[in-house]
């Protein structure tokens, strides 16, 4: 099969662009400056028919488009991102689905992008802030034989941001571990409880959420199972 290249893939962009879906793209919090409007079953269709491609990602990315971008991050070989590249794009991101996107499609394969969790999680800037928790949750889902304890610290300090796309992250992470098995829903509960003391908005409302889900029967039975 032959693989889609740069002017071919901003051609079916441009064919399939999507004025209205692109002005309700803000209406779920998510930002961009420009943007063709399409939605992510499209861009992921079009990754697998580009294969990767580094060249080819660092071509998308430049272009600026939010959708772009959301390709870019698919059709990376996660080998060739060195360090520069890596943090370069993390201090680009702009909307929370980019941040995610990232982390499930590319940053998870990085290893040095987990050593960075370490420093994104102290950042003055809300999106680098969400990647480093937003990055916990997706190693959960898919490198569950981590140890994530390492992580409870800036778990439990990062809980006390009120920003709103930082604190939803921060839930995301303590839920998606105490979802691995049986051992790691006690630490996250544990967890979560020690952040219902903190006196903190923000950190109770962290609390409560993974608190209410963990506890859920629906959750329970599932690592009983």
């Amino acid at each position: 099969m032959i693989k889609m290249e740069f002017n071919q893939i901003i051609n079916e962009f441009e064919e399939s662009s999507d004025v209205d879906f692109a002005k309700n793209m803000k209406r779920f919090g998510i930002q961009y400056v420009k943007s063709y409007g399409l939605r992510l079953p499209q861009i992921r269709k079009i990754a697998k028919e580009s294969d990767k491609n580094h060249d080819l990602a660092l071509k998308l990315w430049n272009h600026g488009y939010h959708e772009t971008y959301l390709l870019a991050t698919l059709v990376e070989e996660s080998d060739k991102v060195d360090s520069k590249q890596l943090n370069d794009w993390v201090h680009a991101f702009y909307s929370w689905d980019l941040v995610d996107q990232a982390c499930i499609n590319l940053l998870r394969f990085i290893p040095e992008a987990f050593d960075n969790i370490f420093i994104w999680c102290n950042s003055d800037e809300e999106f680098v802030k969400r990647t480093a928790f937003s990055l916990i949750a997706v190693l959960a889902v898919h490198n569950k034989n981590l140890d994530f304890d390492k992580y409870f610290e800036i778990i439990k300090e990062g809980s006390k941001d009120n920003r709103n796309f930082v604190k939803k992250s921060v839930n995301w992470a303590i839920r998606q571990i105490g979802k691995i098995d049986m051992e790691n829903n006690r630490k996250a509960l544990e967890l979560a409880y020690e952040i219902m003391e903190i006196d903190n908005k923000a950190s109770k409302w962290v609390a409560r959420g993974a608190i209410k889900e963990l506890e859920s029967e629906k959750v329970q039975v599932k690592l009983k199972s």
